[in-house]
């Protein structure tokens, strides 16, 4: 393709890292901030059409102001060489989908963990206005320590205003993971994010797919019309209460599901069992907007430091008290002792 060249005269292009139906992905360096960089290129005949290049800058732009400590993060895009890139924060790791192949069906404590994560990052977005629409596990990192990334918000949309005689190849991407009103050519909303989260997360505990097909006209169908198998059918670890919430998020009808992957993601925790199942280094309360950095302590800095300082006012408190103690103590001792004269005088 354009290996080992140099877009816009600042990232450089490294090595491939992976590719798609729409993109091939590189490692790249931002020779301008000397930062390793992972840079997307789509397909050249996707930047062919003016429509898809205007709305593809307004969701690069959109997705560029989402900050999250389980989103990969937007740096910059852009047009070189007749083709359209999008620059983003490098993450070690493979992506969810080759995860649960090297690693099999996974267990409810890890797959709460991961899917807890996701939801905490969608969620987010959400609050934010945005859809992602092309949820499943090739958009999900999962970096050496298992902190969970998605990637890729933005550019379902974007893909959606190519020409209708493509559209079908394009929005179809992983038509496993696709929400019933999509599917149907509906508007996609939070709730069709939260089904295709309840997918993934279908898979990662039984290692199958809810609806599997090589014709996408009957994935159509299975996904408009059909009641999937309980997980807990093909995998009987999984609690009666995780069953039936997998099998809520599955519902066909949006208002069926949760409104939004917050949601989910509160109802998930709610069944974990002890802090094990949420992984240590996000945040107390995944569901938050700040950008948190990992600390070797479970007390962030800003808790040490305001339990220092009231430790500190108590040490002083208490200094303070018994000084006036010893003060009111010393004054009592003569004047007890004046009054003891006064009743016995010694020369009476």
């Amino acid at each position: 393709m354009i290996d080992n060249s140099i877009l816009n005269d600042r990232y450089q292009l490294i090595e491939p890292r992976g590719k798609g139906g729409m993109a091939i992905v590189y490692r790249g360096k931002d020779l301008m901030l000397e930062r390793t960089v992972a840079v997307k290129i789509l397909r050249q005949s996707f930047s062919q059409s003016p429509a898809f290049r205007e709305r593809f800058r307004q969701e690069a732009k959109a997705a560029a102001n989402l900050s999250h400590p389980n989103i990969v993060t937007v740096y910059d895009f852009g047009w070189d060489k007749d083709y359209f890139f999008i620059v983003m924060e490098y993450i070690p790791g493979i992506d969810l989908k080759k995860w649960v192949h090297y690693h099999g069906r996974l267990s409810q404590k890890e797959s709460l963990s991961l899917i807890i994560q996701a939801c905490a990052g969608i969620g987010y977005a959400h609050r934010a206005g945005l859809v992602h629409c092309d949820i499943k596990p090739q958009n999900m990192l999962v970096t050496p320590d298992k902190r969970l990334m998605v990637t890729d918000f933005g550019i379902a949309r974007a893909l959606a205003s190519i020409h209708p005689g493509e559209k079908l190849d394009i929005v179809w991407g992983s038509p496993q993971y696709i929400s019933p009103e999509q599917a149907a050519g509906l508007a996609p909303s939070p709730a069709s994010d939260v089904y295709s989260l309840g997918v993934v997360l279908y898979e990662l505990l039984t290692a199958k797919l809810p609806f599997t097909s090589q014709n996408p006209t009957e994935l159509v169908h299975l996904h408009r019309e059909v009641i999937p198998t309980s997980p807990k059918s093909i995998n009987p670890q999984i609690s009666n209460e995780l069953d039936t919430i997998i099998m809520k998020v599955l519902a066909k009808e949006p208002s069926a599901r949760y409104r939004t992957a917050d949601q989910l993601g509160r109802v998930l925790i709610t069944i974990t069992k002890d802090n094990t199942l949420v992984p240590s280094s996000p945040p107390k309360n995944p569901f938050t907007t700040r950008r948190i950095i990992p600390s070797a302590s479970p007390i962030q800095s800003d808790d040490f430091a305001e339990k220092s300082t009231s430790a500190i006012n108590i040490d002083w408190i208490t200094i303070l008290l018994g000084f006036i103690s010893l003060l009111a103590l010393g004054g009592l001792i003569p004047f007890w002792l004046w009054v003891y004269l006064r009743i016995n005088p010694p020369f009476s």
